[in-house]
């Protein structure tokens, strides 16, 4: 046996007799384990039965420090036992309703977990959820003294007794329900949430109120609200929904209101805000959830995330708001509102609540609000139909401006029947270099005619702010939600005869008829509007877009958009057709003609138009005498002297080169 094989036996009996240690060691403290369970098992019983542990059955203390069992009594809460006891206890939920709605509050944190609205339902039928459990959260921050540290609390962490004397049905004659729920801070002070429920409304107050807490709150000027909810895809289609679902406030004392701008999926905005605020609203398109401070609050935090079309919901909202503390001051007055963007509802609170329904900027809310949605309120008072409310607020709309139209229609047919002298003008000057000329006679033809040269573009101009105005009303109108017409099946939604199955960019997967129909309807009012001024020489590029380029891009556009609106300008546009027909019926063109021809040559006064007109047409006349007379000389300047040939001639004078 050599060397080498003597050292591999040495060395096959040291593994073997390490590995046979190592696994004796093991086991050993596999073993204790066993009894250290074993034990902590028969001592559990027995404190479970009451009875006190055998010794045979005590963990040696050697074996409770291997274990973790040191019985080291737990660290004492820096907010004392009752706030601990809070810590961990049992959440409870009840249910409380009126005429309008259900809330559903829950005892961990004291807050309303879930509102469900009674009148109005998601579309498909579900049912509608403001707040929806898991999806929000409602804390309020503040400061406790305890053995002269501080110590933060969040409510939203602590369990409340909730006083259940009120939380049943509705009496005879009540008219609103306290709901009082208290975070206990000790025998003598408790934090107090209060409720009220009023029975037909959507405002509830809420109030936060510290009893017996005089030296126990910290030096502390505000506390804060936290709030977290989560906005659920309640209509028919996401993009028409996000579009509208943002996060509102508004500063005390003004009118208007700040939105955060439309994000796209997926996309994020946050504001701070370290002015006072007078209330924060979480807005869903057609219903919001608004916060309302007695005052106003001292600052304001805001941010969303908008979600991904096919999850279900849309954003999710947070705001963070601090409320101003007074020294000698314990109870703190707040309000709530969970219901529908509907305008007079809003309004009757008098905090410029309505005006989180963009109705569009200056002039056009102006005619929104002063004229569309009282013809709109009382025509939804008198009928059914949305149909017929929106025809008969177009009807309504269009005999208004009717006179306006007629004027600008009579002065077309005024330029269709001086075509002639037109003709005999542009046969006179048809050199570009006499633009200036064909210009002034063509506006003194004008004037003597007693012609607007503006006429053309004067019944978009009126019609302009209707538009607009209109184009801010319907998607935003919550009476027309779920409120059908013929193949449409809500008209706050697009209309769909057609689903692709697949997404053309800008247009989507789907065709709307009304959409369609409105831009065939938009090509030939264009074509027939140009023919009526047939006298103006056209543009090509204008032509195209008139007839081809706007229809194109308005089926584009509102292919996405309520079918209200495509419907209300469609029957606009038929409607100005209608009065273009009508107006060439009630003008003889050629009596109009006669009448201009019988005095061809008298002297009309000038408007302060016509006169400010001809005085720029001088302006530039003379402009360009200058400039053609500064081009010549400095021609003349610039050309050197002839140089003459032997016989005195200017070279290149004779025959030319071949």
């Amino acid at each position: 046996m050599n060397k080498q094989t003597v050292l591999g036996f040495v060395l096959i009996a040291l593994i073997l007799f390490g590995f046979s240690w190592y696994q004796g060691r093991q086991q050993q403290k596999f073993q204790e384990q066993q009894r250290i369970e074993a034990a902590t098992a028969a001592a559990d019983s027995a404190t479970q039965n009451g009875a006190v542990p055998n010794e045979s059955v005590a963990i040696p203390d050697s074996l409770r420090l291997v274990a973790g069992f040191a019985q080291t009594p737990p660290a004492a809460d820096p907010l004392g036992e009752t706030m601990a006891a809070a810590r961990t206890g049992l959440e409870q939920r009840f249910t409380v309703s009126n005429d309008v709605a259900t809330y559903e509050f829950s005892t961990l944190g004291g807050v309303i977990a879930d509102v469900v609205l009674k009148d109005y339902k998601k579309y498909g039928g579900e049912a509608l959820h403001l707040w929806k459990p898991g999806t929000e959260s409602f804390d309020v921050a503040l400061f406790l003294r305890r053995d002269g540290r501080d110590a933060q609390v969040n409510t939203r962490e602590f369990v409340f007794t909730p006083d259940a004397a009120n939380t049943t049905g509705w009496r005879e004659g009540e008219t609103e329900k306290r709901i009082v729920m208290r975070l206990p801070v000790d025998s003598l002070a408790h934090i107090e949430f209060v409720y009220t429920i009023p029975r037909n409304d959507y405002m509830i107050g809420y109030e936060v109120k510290f009893v017996g807490m005089e030296g126990r709150l910290s030096n502390q000027s505000t506390f804060e609200i936290d709030w977290t909810n989560t906005s659920f895809q309640n209509e028919k289609g996401f993009e028409n929904e996000n579009r509208y679902t943002t996060i509102a406030y508004r500063y005390p004392g003004e009118n208007s209101v700040e939105q955060l701008g439309i994000q796209n999926a997926g996309g994020t905005k946050s504001e701070s805000e370290p002015s006072r605020v007078q209330w924060v609203a979480f807005k869903q398109h057609y219903f919001s959830s608004f916060l309302v401070a007695a005052d106003a609050f001292q600052g304001a935090d805001v941010d969303l995330v908008t979600s991904q079309p096919g999850e279900g919901t849309i954003k999710k909202f947070h705001a963070r708001v601090s409320v101003p503390m007074e020294r000698d001051k314990s109870d703190y007055a707040f309000r709530m509102y969970f219901g529908p963007n509907l305008t007079p509802t809003l309004k009757k609170y008098d905090l410029s609540m309505d005006r989180i329904i963009s109705m569009g900027w200056m002039s056009f809310g102006f005619i929104t609000r002063g004229l569309v949605i009282p013809i709109f309120d009382w025509l939804g008072d008198h009928i059914v139909s949305f149909g017929w409310i929106i025809l008969i607020l177009t009807l309504i709309i269009k005999t208004l401006i009717s006179p306006l139209t007629f004027t600008s229609y009579k002065s077309s047919a005024k330029m269709r029947v001086i075509k002639p002298e037109m003709d005999e003008i542009n046969a006179k000057y048809p050199d570009q270099a006499d633009a200036m000329k064909k210009q002034q006679a063509t506006m003194e033809l004008y004037r003597r005619a007693g012609i607007n040269p503006l006429a053309g573009c004067l019944p978009l101009l009126i019609q302009m702010p209707f538009l607009l105005a209109m184009f801010r009303f319907f998607p935003e109108a919550i009476e027309l939600r779920g409120q059908p017409l013929w193949w449409a099946d809500d008209l706050s939604s697009y209309d769909s005869i057609l689903n692709l199955g697949f997404k053309i960019p800008w247009y989507g997967d789907h065709v709307s008829l009304f959409a369609l129909l409105l831009a065939v309807a938009t090509h030939f009012s264009a074509r027939i509007s140009m023919s009526q001024q047939n006298a103006q020489p056209q543009m090509a590029g204008m032509k195209f877009m008139s007839l081809y380029l706007m229809p194109i891009m308005m089926l584009f556009f509102l292919n996405n958009f309520a079918a209200g609106l495509s419907y209300y300008y469609l029957i606009s546009t038929l409607f100005t057709l209608a009065q273009i027909y009508l107006t060439r019926m009630l003008i003889n063109e050629d009596k109009l003609r006669r009448k201009m021809l019988e005095t061809p040559r008298k002297e009309k006064p000038k408007s302060k138009f016509m006169q400010r007109l001809e005085e720029a047409q001088k302006a530039q006349m003379a402009a360009a005498r200058a400039q053609q007379q500064a081009q010549s000389r400095g021609s003349n300047a610039a050309a050197p002297p002839p140089v003459r040939g032997s016989r005195g001639n200017v070279p290149g004078s004779g025959k030319k080169k071949r």
